[in-house]
């Protein structure tokens, strides 16, 4: 390293995580009033309402427990099986897309055969991570905030899915998402709220010591927002699949080409699975599948073990988006047993291949130097992880139609982790188009 960050370990990948308090949550005050200029508060009550609460049954289907209110209409999962439709839908990869679009075609009646080259859930997969953000707020555009507040009811349905009859075991931690902005954008950002209902309070930076904020910034919060436990949502996803019927995982399976007139995939080993639909969700490593022209990220990461006097103050700091000197950098805190993660949009770079070595120690000083983290040499630095993912040029992000019986996910961008639930409730809705089979 270039800095005098005590450095613990470089090796690639992330620690696995351990139950721990909720941690932030206790600095928010849920359902509190958001304060807007001129000391108006904002009713909280948004898009965050407690969704229904689905439960597994003991033969792997889905009941409603009491009291719980009715799912909407529109491509929300149903909370019980509907009919078998006798679609047999193939799907490659078991990344979170591959394991939430499996999930999801369960749940319309489709039986799932889940392709995947290593482990289920394969730790190599770029959505095997710690933790990712789940935030709402796009400043200005108050469509695009409605849509991501979809999200958070979203992610509780799945939490509450995936960890039924696990006390304790929750996915999805309201830790609130920090976002520095310039003061001139904070009406904005308040406007913009508060047209797509989603509580946000405006707070000061010097609140949060721990934090690099960018020179004269302000900073609003939103408190409903917080932190997704990714690889847990990884593990708990498989889980479900195993224990249904329906869904067939099959681990070491590497497809190698894609039939999308005939619904075939060709394996590494010579063999080939046939059924009525390809689903391709092989993340960043779908171009290699079909052809889809995509741009391929690489992005640098690292994981820093906080002070031991500073634990207790880490585990009450959100996750914070905007920050360090230049207002590119983010963190998420170490929340539930997790690592602190930094990174700057400075170290994101276009690249031609998956493959190849990275100057780890570079980029991840680039990192420690972006100032995201205040008096950084006092923290261990325990892990460097390169993360890829694809854009489009359209700045599409779901599945697209790539022959007349297959659908692939080319690009899911930086957020693909987030948005994935919504990919593969379009998906799906699509293939309700589709006649059933007898």
């Amino acid at each position: 390293m270039t800095t005098g960050t005590r450095q613990e370990s470089a090796a690639v990948g992330v620690d696995a995580v351990t139950s721990a308090p909720r941690g932030a949550a206790a600095a928010v005050t849920g359902g509190g009033a958001a304060v807007m200029p001129g000391g108006v508060a904002a009713d909280s009550r948004s898009a965050m309402a407690a969704p229904p609460v689905a439960a597994l049954t003991g033969r792997g289907g889905l009941t409603t427990r009491p009291g719980a209110a009715a799912t909407s209409t529109g491509n929300r999962p149903p909370t019980t099986p509907t009919r078998r439709t006798g679609l047999r839908v193939l799907i490659i990869g078991a990344g979170i897309t591959g394991l939430l679009t499996a999930i999801r075609c369960v749940l319309a009646g489709h039986r799932v055969v889940l392709l995947e080259r290593g482990p289920v859930p394969h730790p190599g997969a770029t959505s095997f991570d710690q933790h990712r953000a789940l935030r709402a707020l796009v400043v200005g555009d108050r469509v695009a905030t409605r849509r991501a507040a979809d999200l958070h009811r979203r992610w509780r349905e799945l939490d509450a899915l995936l960890c039924d009859h696990l006390p304790g075991a929750g996915l999805y931690r309201r830790v609130g998402v920090l976002q520095a902005l310039p003061p001139g954008r904070i009406p904005a950002a308040v406007a913009t709220a508060t047209a797509a209902g989603v509580p946000l309070r405006i707070v000061h930076p010097g609140a949060y010591p721990l934090v690099g904020f960018p020179r004269g910034s302000g900073a609003v919060l939103e408190p409903h927002a917080g932190t997704l436990l990714a690889d847990r949502v990884l593990h708990a996803a498989a889980r479900w699949l195993r224990h249904h019927p329906d869904a067939e995982l099959r681990p070491g399976r590497e497809a190698v080409a894609v039939d999308a007139g005939r619904a075939r995939v060709d394996l590494a080993d010579g063999t080939a699975e046939t059924g009525d639909v390809v689903l391709v969700a092989a993340g960043p490593w779908t171009g290699a599948l079909v052809d889809r022209p995509v741009v391929l990220h690489r992005q640098t990461m690292v994981y820093l073990r906080p002070p031991a006097a500073l634990a207790h103050a880490w585990a009450a700091t959100p996750t914070a988006g905007g920050i360090g000197a230049d207002g590119r950098a983010w963190l998420l805190p170490s929340v539930a047993g997790t690592l602190l993660k930094v990174s700057t949009d400075a170290v994101r770079r276009e690249v031609t291949t998956l493959a190849g070595p990275d100057d780890d120690a570079g980029w991840a000083a680039r990192v420690l130097a972006a100032g995201v983290v205040s008096d950084v040499d006092g923290y261990g630095v325990v892990r460097v992880k390169h993360c890829h993912y694809a854009t489009a040029a359209d700045g599409g992000t779901g599945f697209v139609r790539v022959g007349p019986a297959a659908w692939a996910r080319p690009a899911s961008g930086p957020d693909g982790f987030r948005t994935a639930p919504l990919a593969a409730d379009a998906v799906v809705a699509e293939l309700a188009a589709r006649p059933a089979i007898p």
